[in-house]
């Protein structure tokens, strides 16, 4: 008990740091976690020897370690969902023109596996990141067939107004294939999401493109078609999962 109780709580701090600032510091860590100074002392001193964490030199404050970007380069590169989509990704972006993001909901975020920029993107571009799950519309199809005490945990980490949207929306968002959200400021384009299944149709992921906030119906809908198309097809290649 001592044993999973003590990774529990690392997990918890790599949580925090993963979330916070890129540095925090050992107090606030504390705070956050409802740990003791000591323990959590304790516990980020391993994580650093582990190098699942950095202390800063300087500052004193700890961040992420580099052991994370290997356990996770490991991770991707064994991952079913992205060795089914990866063959398709780039000739759906060249067809669509559109940013095509693979994702998946991992507690109460999405988390973006892969992302395949636009061609008018211009020099600067965002990387994979993970997202409060219900600020896209991957994000709510996955959620919304999550387990009752997963959703509790999306809404606990979404503001109340989209809470309570959420509420009310989930059982909608539960029953389709697929679902648009508009843009909702100049920094975050239109979206359009459809499922990935795998050979058993559980679903897995999410298959999503970025499209510019005055699409037409019509319009979303063949990108609705193209998406679901390539999400079909990688269906026979997710026997796994």
């Amino acid at each position: 008990r001592g044993g999973l109780g003590t990774v529990r709580n690392a997990t918890k701090l790599l949580s925090f740091l993963a979330e916070g600032p890129a540095l925090q510091h050992l107090t606030d860590l504390a705070e956050r976690s409802g740990m003791s100074v000591p323990t959590v002392h304790r516990l980020l001193r391993s994580l650093v020897l582990a190098d699942f964490a950095i202390q800063d030199p300087t500052t004193l404050r700890y961040g992420l370690g580099p052991e994370i970007s290997r356990l996770s380069t490991h991770y991707l590169s064994k991952h079913p969902v992205l060795n089914a989509v990866s063959p398709f990704v780039v000739a759906l972006r060249d067809q669509l023109q559109a940013t095509i993001s693979t994702s998946i909901l991992v507690g109460h975020e999405l988390v973006c596996l892969d992302q395949v920029d636009a061609g008018d993107q211009g020099p600067f571009r965002s990387p994979p990141a993970s997202t409060p799950a219900l600020h896209s519309a991957a994000g709510r199809l996955l959620a919304a067939r999550a387990a009752d005490d997963i959703w509790q945990q999306i809404l606990e980490n979404t503001p109340a107004d989209l809470a309570e949207t959420a509420r009310e929306s989930r059982r909608e968002w539960a029953s389709v294939e697929h679902l648009y959200s508009p843009s909702t400021d100049l920094l975050r384009s239109a979206e359009v999401a459809v499922l990935i299944r795998d050979a058993d149709n559980a679903v897995v992921a999410t298959l999503s493109a970025d499209i510019a906030s005055n699409t037409s119906s019509q319009d979303i809908g063949t990108v609705v078609d193209v998406l679901t198309r390539t999400a079909v097809s990688c269906k026979g290649n997710l026997r796994n999962g």
